[in-house]
């Protein structure tokens, strides 16, 4: 079951979707695997404030690039094909308010897969 957000991102309105398909789009576009690329961006979110700009310029392209791979499964005719052309569309904006949001929307994602993972397992063991 795909989960899906709506956040605003320097006042645009920016629809995010995460399903059981955003790890192998994610893993098409950029051939990195997205649970590890989430995972050590939020270690490196944990280690930084957003006063000392502590992230550094990987963490940076992580965040952009999952975000645009969430933003174009949720609208993938209306998301450029590139993270490049959908950043142009923004000014400058913190991360430290559109990541938490992001990582919320893969966390409930997860927790759907897990359930459904339960259900299944219940469902076969009968």
């Amino acid at each position: 079951m795909a989960i899906r957000k709506t956040i605003t991102v320097d006042g645009i309105e920016v629809p995010f979707k995460a399903s059981a398909t955003l790890p192998r789009l994610y893993r098409a576009k950029f051939r990195k695997d997205i649970f590890k690329d989430f995972s050590a961006l939020k270690d490196s979110v944990d280690e930084s404030d957003e006063e000392n700009s502590g992230l550094g310029i990987e963490s940076l392209e992580v965040f952009e690039n999952i975000a645009w791979t969430m933003a174009k499964h949720a609208d993938p005719e209306g998301v450029p094909d590139s993270p490049d052309e959908w950043l142009e569309q923004f000014n400058t904006f913190s991360i430290y308010e559109v990541l938490p949001q992001l990582f919320e929307l893969w966390g409930v994602n997860l927790e759907t897969q897990a359930e459904s993972k339960k259900s299944l397992a219940q469902l076969t063991a009968r």
